[in-house]
C-alpha cells in the first residue's frame, strides 16, 4: 500500500485500540532469533492452532470473519518510479496468503490497485524500460516528467514513448513481474476507477458530510481546519491536481476550485491561477480518504502494508472506514521493509533492484522464498551476498525431502515449499539437482558447457543417472551465478582458459609447479592446496607472490584471480594436474 499523501505522516497523531492493530502475527510465538535466521517463519494464532507459515496464520484472522466469496487480497502502489522489489513485497505477501485461501478451497481475487491519479511531485533519478533494466534520465525524455510535475500519472506521457502513460508504464512493469513470477494478480487503475464511477458514492458521502470528516481526520493531520475541503481536482487549465476547493454542489455532483500552489516535499509546484468547475470524477479523494474507500468498493478482505504505515495510516483508515464510510477495514497485517545492500530502498536515489535483475541472478523459486520468509523480521538483501541467500533456499529444499536434522525448518518446509516452488496442488516428489551458487559460479569462469557439465560430475553433484532435462535446469543456475559473478565484480568474476597459454617459466618456478601437481594428484582437497602452495614456493626459493601469479597465468592467462588453492580444489583433478604440468 502506499500513496503519495503518505507523506502527511509527519503530522500523524492518534492511535488505535488493541484490536484494530495490524500486528496480527504474534511476537512472542515467532521462533527465536537463531531459528529465524535460518529462514523458518514459524508463528502461532492467538488460539491454541500452531502454524509453521506465517500466512495460515492471516488465513484463520481472514477466515474469522466469515468473508463472502471471492475473498479479496488488496495492495496498492503509487506509480513515482522504478518498479523496484520493494514495491513487489506486498503483492508477494498478498500472494502468498491467496494461496492458502485457495488451498482450503476458497475461490480468491488479488488485485493491486496503482494510485495513478495522484500527482507526480519530484522527478525520479533513475527509471526502467520495458524490460526491467534500470536506466538514468539521460536515456530517455526526461522532459516528458519534468513539464509534468503536479499532473496525474496517467496524464504523463511514457517517457520510454511506448505505452499510453508513464502510469501505465509502470503498472506494465509490475504486472511483467507477477507473471515472472507466477502470480494472478489484477491490476486496477485509480483513474479508471473514478471515471467509471467506482467511486461516485464514496466522493458523495465525503462531501456531503465535510464536517464529519473533518472532525474524523483532525487527530490524524495538522493540516485539517476548518477550511479544510478533502477533495482534489484536476484542473481544466493545466491538468495538475489542486487542493483547494470553493464550493460545492451535491445535487450536480461538482466542485468548485481554484488551481493553487501545491507543496512538494519541501517543493513548491506552482498552479496556474484558474478557477473552474471540476465534476466528482473529474478529481479525487486525498489519499487518506482514498484508501479506506478502496476498501469499501473492492470488497478488500485482507491488505498487507509496510511498517510506515502501522501507526498513523492505518488508524486513521479504520477511523475513516468505520465513521466515514461506515465499513469494516480487511484484516491487515504490516510488515518490515527490508533493506538493499544495506540501504533503504529509493527509486528517487536510485537505490533500488528489480525483479527482473535478480531473475538474471537467481531462480523465480529462490526470490519467492526471500519473501515467505517471516514478515515481521527486518532483512537485507545484499547482491554481493547473494549466494547466502540460495544456499538458504537450497537447504529449505532439502528440508521438505526430509534431509536436514532441524525439526523447526523442516516443518515450515514441509507447509510452505509447495507454495514457494508455486505448485500446492502437485508437490515435487523429487528433489531437483542444484548446484552449489559458489560452485555453479566457479563453473561459470568456463564457457565450455561440456566441461561444465564434466567438473559438475566429477565434484558429484550431478547423479550419473539424471536425465537431460534433470542436468540442464541444474546447469542453468551456471549462467545465473556467473551474471552475479559480473555484476558484483566478485572473486569468480574471471575466465578459465580452456586452452593452455603460451607462458614460459624458470626452472625453479617449473619444479614447484611440478611439485604442486604431484600433491593435487595426490587426492588433497582446496584448502590443502592452498596451504601446500605457500610451502612448495618456500622449498624452491621462489617468492610466493611469484609462485602464484604464474598459477594465475596458467589457469587465467592472468596476474590474479580467486584463491587458487582453493578454486583449484573445485575443479577436475587430471585437468589441473595436467596443467600444472603444463600439460596440453
Amino acid at each position: 500500500m502506499s500513496g503519495d499523501d503518505a507523506a502527511d505522516g509527519a503530522a500523524d497523531a492518534g492511535s488505535s485500540a488493541p484490536d484494530d492493530s495490524p500486528h496480527i502475527l504474534s511476537e512472542r510465538a515467532a521462533l527465536d532469533e537463531g531459528a529465524a535466521d535460518e529462514g523458518e517463519g514459524a508463528v502461532e494464532g492467538d488460539g491454541e492452532a500452531f502454524h509453521a507459515f506465517w500466512a495460515d496464520v492471516v488465513a484463520d484472522e481472514v477466515e474469522a470473519r466469515d468473508p463472502d466469496e471471492p475473498i479479496v487480497i488488496k495492495g496498492g502502489v503509487s506509480p513515482s518510479g522504478v518498479a523496484h522489489l520493494g514495491n513487489f513485497n506486498e503483492i508477494m505477501r498478498g500472494y502468498f496468503v491467496a494461496e492458502v485461501l485457495r488451498d482450503r478451497g476458497h475461490e480468491v481475487r488479488q488485485v493491486f490497485t496503482s494510485d495513478d491519479k495522484d500527482p507526480l511531485r519530484k522527478v525520479p533519478r533513475k527509471l526502467a524500460n520495458a524490460d526491467g533494466d534500470i536506466v538514468g534520465l539521460g536515456e530517455v525524455d526526461a522532459g516528458a516528467l519534468g513539464r509534468n510535475l503536479g499532473k496525474p500519472y496517467t496524464s504523463i506521457p511514457d517517457p520510454f514513448g511506448e505505452a499510453e502513460s508513464y502510469a501505465a508504464h509502470f503498472a506494465g512493469l509490475l504486472k511483467a513481474d507477477a507473471d515472472r513470477l507466477n502470480v494472478p494478480v489484477e491490476m486496477l487503475s485509480n483513474t479508471d476507477l473514478y471515471a467509471d464511477g467506482t467511486f461516485d458514492d464514496a466522493v458523495r458521502t465525503v462531501l456531503g458530510d465535510v464536517e464529519r470528516v473533518r472532525e474524523v481526520l483532525s487527530p490524524y493531520q495538522d493540516k485539517v481546519d476548518d477550511e479544510y475541503v478533502p477533495f482534489n481536482p484536476v484542473c481544466e487549465a493545466c491538468g495538475k491536481v489542486t487542493e483547494t476547493v470553493t464550493g460545492i454542489d451535491l445535487e450536480a455532483e461538482t466542485v468548485e476550485y481554484a488551481c493553487t500552489d501545491m507543496d512538494a516535499g519541501g517543493n513548491t509546484i506552482e498552479g496556474c491561477g484558474h478557477e473552474g468547475t471540476a465534476t466528482f470524477r473529474e478529481g479525487k479523494l486525498p489519499w487518506r480518504l482514498e484508501w479506506p474507500a478502496q476498501w469499501g468498493v473492492l470488497g478488500a478482505d485482507f491488505e498487507p502494508f509496510g511498517k510506515d504505515h502501522a501507526e498513523g495510516s492505518w488508524p486513521s483508515g479504520v477511523d475513516v472506514a468505520r465513521n466515514v464510510f461506515g465499513e469494516e477495514p480487511p484484516v491487515p497485517m504490516v510488515y518490515e521493509w527490508f533493506t538493499l545492500n544495506g540501504e533503504a530502498f529509493s527509486s528517487s536515489e536510485g537505490n533500488v533492484v528489480t525483479v527482473q535483475e535478480l531473475l538474471d541472478l537467481i531462480e523465480p523459486e529462490v526470490l519467492r522464498f526471500f519473501f515467505a520468509l517471516h514478515p515481521k523480521k527486518a532483512r537485507d538483501l545484499d547482491v554481493e551476498r547473494l549466494d547466502q541467500l540460495v544456499d538458504r533456499f537450497d537447504r529449505f529444499e532439502r528440508a521438505y525431502f526430509g534431509e536436514v536434522d532441524d525439526e523447526d525448518l523442516t516443518a515450515f518446509a514441509e507447509r510452505a515449499y509447495p507454495f514457494v516452488v508455486g505448485r500446492p496442488d502437485e508437490p515435487p516428489a523429487e528433489r531437483p539437482i542444484r548446484l552449489p551458487y559458489t560452485f555453479a559460479a566457479v563453473l561459470g569462469m568456463v564457457d565450455d558447457p561440456d566441461f561444465r557439465e564434466r567438473l559438475a560430475r566429477d565434484e558429484g553433484h550431478i547423479p550419473d543417472d539424471a536425465d537431460d532435462d534433470a542436468v540442464d535446469a541444474a546447469l542453468a543456475r551456471v549462467e545465473q551465478a556467473r551474471n552475479w559473478a559480473e555484476r558484483t565484480g566478485n572473486e569468480y568474476d574471471y575466465r578459465l582458459q580452456t586452452d593452455l597459454p603460451a607462458v614460459e617459466f624458470d626452472e625453479d618456478v617449473a619444479a614447484a609447479l611440478d611439485d604442486l601437481a604431484d600433491f593435487v594428484a595426490a587426492g588433497h582437497d582446496g584448502e590443502a592446496i592452498q596451504g601446500a602452495m605457500y610451502e612448495t614456493a618456500r622449498d624452491h626459493g621462489v617468492e610466493v607472490s611469484e609462485f602464484f601469479a604464474a598459477g594465475y597465468r596458467l589457469f587465467f592467462d592472468d596476474t590474479q584471480g580467486p584463491r587458487l588453492g582453493e578454486f583449484l580444489g573445485e575443479l577436475e583433478r587430471d585437468y589441473v594436474v595436467d596443467r600444472l604440468r603444463r600439460e596440453a
